[in-house]
C-alpha cells in the first residue's frame, strides 16, 4: 500500500476525494513542466540571461540596413500588337514563364547589364560604408582594397551583387518584386532602379531584334516573290498574244464569239419555228374554209376588213327581210359583202406569203450561223487548249500574289510592333528612397530574442530536468521500487531569499538540525506522520527498524533521532542503536557520555545495559570506537541476542551505514521487523535508491516504506497526509 504526503490539511471523504483527483491529476500535468523548469532555475535564469544579452549585443551593432523595392509585371499582351495566339493566352499568368522572368533577373549576365550603368561608386561606397560601420576614418589599407576591388573586377561585383538583389514573385500574382539591400538608402533605390531598368531594356531589346530579323527576312521574300510575280506575268502575256488569246470583257474573244453565235443562232432557229407553226396553221384554216388562224387575226388590216364585213352581213340580212332579195339596195350589199371577202382573202394571201418569206430567212440566216459556229467552236477548242497549255503558270502566279499580300501584310505588323513594343513584361513602379530601416527593427528583434532565449532556457532546464534521475517527486520512488512513501520531510534551512532560490543550500549539522525541528510546525507534523506510519505498517508490537540509505548525508541519522524524540515524547521506550561501525558520529555530534559502544557489546567486553547512554528521553547505544572489522561483528551471534535484548522497548532504531559503502545494512536487514530507506530529496539518485530497495529484499529484509528528505518548500505540491486506503503491513518485495 502506497502511503504518499499530500498538503490536505485533515483527511476528507472518499467521495470528495475521488471527485477532486481527477482535477488534481490535471493540474499536477499542466504544473509539471513549470516545476521542472522551477527546478532548474538557474540554468534557465544563466542560458536566458546569455541569449537575450546576444539579442541585445546583435541589436546594438548591427548596422541599419534599407530596402528599397520596385516591381514589375509579367506577361501583359502589348498594346497595339496581335497576341490571341493560343500559345500567349497559355502564356498568360503561367508560373514556369514567371519562374523564368525570376531568373533571368538573377543572372549574372543581366547583373553586368545593370553594373554598365556606372553603378560602381556607388557600390564602393556601400562597401566602405560596411566595413567600417559609418566611420570612414577607421577604414584600413586592406579593407579598402577589398572595395576598391569591386570597381574593377566584374566577376566580383556581380558577386557582390547577387548577395543584396532580393528578386520573387509577390504572391500568386504575376508581379515582380526587385529590391536591393543597404546600408545607404541613396544606394539602395539606385541599384533597385538599375536592375529594373536594365531588364525592361534587356527585354523590349530581345523583342525588337528578333521582330527586326523577322521583318528583314520578310522584305527580302516580298523582294524576290515581287520579280517572280513579274517574270510569270510577262511570259503569260507573251505566250497569250503569239497564240491570239486575248481576252474580252468577260473572258477569251474566241469564246465570247462563240456565245454571241450561239445566241443569234439560237434566235434564227425560234424565228425559223415561229415562222413554219403560223404558215402550216394558215394553211390549214384555208382548207377548212375558216380565217381564225392567229397569224391572220393578228392582222390589223384582216381586222378592220372583217368588221366592215360583220357590218355589211347585217345591212343585207336586214334589208333582205325587208325588201327582199332582189332589190337594188340589197344587190348592192351583196356585191360589197363578196368585195369585202376579197379583200380578206388576199390579206390572208399576204399574210401568208410574209410568214413564207420569214421562215426563208430565218432558214438562211440559221445555215449561216451553224457555219461561223462550226468556226468559232474550232477557234474556241483551239484557245482553250492554248489556254490550258498556260495554267500552270497562271495558277502559280496567282498563289505567288497571294503568298506577296500575306507577306506585306505580316511585314507591316511587325514593323509597326517593333516602333512600338514595349516588351510583355512592363513597369509597376520604381524603388523610392525609403525613409525607416528595414532591419534591426528594435521590438520585433527583441521580442524574438526574448522568445528564443525563453525557448532556449525552458528547452535546456527541462532537457537538463529529464537527463536528471535524482529523486524529486514520490511517484518516481513508488514506481521504481513498489514501497510507499511515508514522509517527505521539508528542509530546515531557507537560508534567506538567495538561499530559497539556489539549490545548494548549507547543510546543517546533525544538533543543530534537531533543534530547528523541534520549533518547525510543518517538520513536525511531517514526523508525527512518519510515525503514525511505522506503528500502522506492522501493529502495536514491538518494533525493531532498520534505518539506512543509499549514500552519505542523506538524512537518515536525521530521521532515526527524529522519530525517536516524537516516541520518546508520546511516552514510549525507545533505543537508538549506531551501527555505522566505521565511522561512529553520535557521541561527538550528540555530545554524548563515553560509552564501550556496540562494538564493545559485539566483542563481548561489556554487557547492553552497560553500552546504553541517555539522550532526551531516549537511550542510545553508540557505536564506540571506530574498528574496520564491523560487517564481521554484525554478523556474530552476538548482535542477535542484542536485538533480543531490545525487545524490552517499544521501539529500536538501527541507524545503518550507506548502503551503496558497505554490506553492513544488508546484514541487519534480515534481524529487523523492517526497514525504512531514506532519500535525499534532489540529490539522491533514483537509480541507487531502487539498487538500495533491492539488495535490502533480497538480503530477507521487509522495507517497510521509504522517506524523503530535505524536500524544499514549493518543491512538492504539498506534504500533509493523504486520504489513502486502509494499511495493511507491508512486506518484502
Amino acid at each position: 500500500m502506497s502511503l504518499l504526503t499530500l498538503d490536505l490539511p485533515d483527511r476528507v471523504p472518499a467521495s470528495g476525494s475521488r471527485r477532486a483527483a481527477p482535477e488534481r491529476e490535471r493540474g499536477s500535468h499542466l504544473l509539471a513542466p513549470l516545476l521542472k523548469i522551477w527546478r532548474r532555475r538557474i540554468l534557465f535564469a544563466t542560458v536566458f540571461i546569455a541569449v537575450f544579452g546576444l539579442a541585445v549585443t546583435l541589436l546594438i551593432r548591427t548596422p541599419a540596413q534599407y530596402v528599397a523595392s520596385g516591381s514589375v509585371i509579367v506577361a501583359e499582351p502589348e498594346p497595339g500588337a496581335n497576341n490571341a495566339s493560343m500559345a500567349w493566352i497559355q502564356k498568360l499568368g503561367d508560373p514556369a514563364d514567371l519562374e523564368s522572368q525570376i531568373l533571368v533577373l538573377r543572372s549574372p549576365r543581366l547583373m553586368r547589364l545593370a553594373a554598365d550603368n556606372g553603378l560602381a561608386e556607388a557600390v564602393m561606397a556601400e562597401c566602405r560604408q560596411a566595413v567600417t560601420r559609418g566611420r570612414p576614418d577607421r577604414i584600413t589599407d586592406k579593407k579598402d582594397a577589398v572595395c576598391i576591388k569591386l570597381g574593377t573586377d566584374r566577376d566580383a561585383l556581380v558577386e557582390y551583387l547577387q548577395k543584396r538583389y532580393l528578386v520573387g514573385s509577390a504572391g500568386r500574382s504575376r508581379v515582380i518584386a526587385v529590391a536591393y539591400k543597404s546600408p545607404l538608402p541613396e544606394v539602395a533605390q539606385t541599384m533597385a532602379n538599375a536592375l529594373i531598368n536594365a531588364f525592361l531594356e534587356d527585354q523590349r531589346n530581345a523583342q525588337a531584334s528578333s521582330r527586326k530579323a523577322a521583318t528583314d527576312w520578310l522584305f527580302t521574300e516580298i523582294k524576290q516573290l515581287d520579280s517572280s510575280i513579274r517574270d510569270d506575268e510577262a511570259r503569260i502575256q507573251a505566250f497569250r498574244r503569239r497564240k491570239g488569246l486575248v481576252k474580252g470583257a468577260t473572258g477569251p474573244i474566241s469564246a465570247e464569239r462563240l456565245t454571241g453565235i450561239s445566241q443569234q443562232l439560237a434566235a434564227a432557229e425560234g424565228s425559223k419555228a415561229d415562222a413554219a407553226a403560223r404558215l402550216k396553221e394558215i394553211e390549214a384554216d384555208r382548207r377548212r374554209g375558216s380565217d381564225s388562224a392567229p397569224a391572220v387575226l393578228a392582222s390589223r388590216a384582216v381586222g378592220d376588213l372583217k368588221q366592215q364585213l360583220s357590218g355589211v352581213s347585217a345591212q343585207l340580212a336586214n334589208q333582205s327581210t325587208l325588201l327582199g332579195p332582189n332589190h337594188p339596195s340589197v344587190r348592192a350589199l351583196q356585191t360589197e359583202r363578196n368585195s369585202l371577202r376579197d379583200q380578206i382573202e388576199r390579206e390572208r394571201t399576204n399574210v401568208a406569203d410574209g410568214l413564207r418569206k420569214t421562215y426563208e430567212a430565218s432558214n438562211t440566216l440559221a445555215k449561216a450561223l451553224r457555219a461561223q459556229m462550226d468556226s468559232a467552236k474550232s477557234e474556241a477548242a483551239a484557245a482553250m487548249d492554248d489556254e490550258a497549255s498556260i495554267e500552270g503558270m497562271v495558277r502559280n502566279a496567282e498563289i505567288k500574289r497571294a503568298r506577296y499580300a500575306d507577306l506585306v501584310k505580316r511585314a507591316s505588323e511587325l514593323e509597326t510592333e517593333r516602333r512600338i513594343l514595349t516588351g510583355s513584361t512592363r513597369l509597376v513602379s520604381l524603388a523610392e528612397i525609403p525613409q525607416e530601416a528595414f532591419s534591426p527593427k528594435p521590438v520585433p528583434f527583441l521580442a524574438g530574442g526574448f522568445v528564443l532565449a525563453t525557448v532556449l532556457a525552458a528547452a535546456a532546464a527541462l532537457l537538463r530536468d529529464f537527463a536528471d534521475r535524482r529523486v524529486r517527486t514520490p511517484a518516481q520512488l513508488v514506481a521504481g521500487t513498489g514501497a510507499p512513501v511515508f514522509a517527505q520531510l521539508p528542509c530546515l534551512d531557507p537560508g534567506g531569499l538567495v538561499g530559497r532560490l539556489s539549490d545548494r543550500r548549507r547543510e546543517l549539522p546533525l544538533a543543530e538540525a534537531l533543534e530547528r525541528a523541534q520549533g518547525h510546525p510543518a517538520m513536525r507534523n511531517v514526523l508525527r506522520t512518519l510515525h503514525a506510519h511505522l506503528f500502522l505498517a506492522g501493529g502495536n508490537g514491538s518494533r525493531t527498524v532498520l534505518v539506512t540509505s543509499a549514500k552519505p548525508r542523506e538524512g537518515k541519522s536525521f530521521t532515526t533521532f527524529a522519530i525517536a524524540g516524537l516516541s520518546a515524547a508520546s511516552g514510549r521506550r525507545v533505543l537508538v542503536i549506531e551501527c555505522d561501525l566505521r565511522r561512529p558520529n553520535f557521541e561527538a555530534t550528540l555530545g554524548l557520555g563515553r560509552s564501550p559502544g556496540l562494538v564493545g557489546v559485539l566483542r563481548g567486553t561489556t554487557d547492553p545495559a552497560a553500552a546504553v547512554v541517555s539522550c532526551d528521553g531516549f537511550d542510545v547505544i553508540p557505536a564506540g570506537l571506530p574498528t574496520p572489522d564491523s560487517t564481521e561483528l554484525l554478523m556474530h551471534p552476538r548482535m542477535a541476542g542484542l536485538l533480543a535484548w531490545s525487545r524490552r522497548y517499544d521501539l529500536v532504531l538501527l541507524d545503518s551505514p550507506p548502503t551503496s559503502l558497505l554490506m553492513d545494512a544488508y546484514m541487519l536487514a534480515r534481524h529487523v521487523d523492517g526497514v525504512l530507506c531514506c532519500t535525499r530529496y534532489g540529490r539522491s539518485q533514483l537509480s541507487d535508491t531502487i539498487e538500495t530497495v533491492t539488495g535490502l529484499r533480497e538480503a530477507g529484509g521487509a522495507v517497510l516504506g521509504i522517506t524523503m528528505t530535505m524536500v524544499k518548500p514549493g518543491g512538492q505540491p504539498t506534504y500533509e497526509p493523504a486520504p489513502l486506503p486502509l494499511p495493511h503491513r507491508a512486506g518484502a518485495a
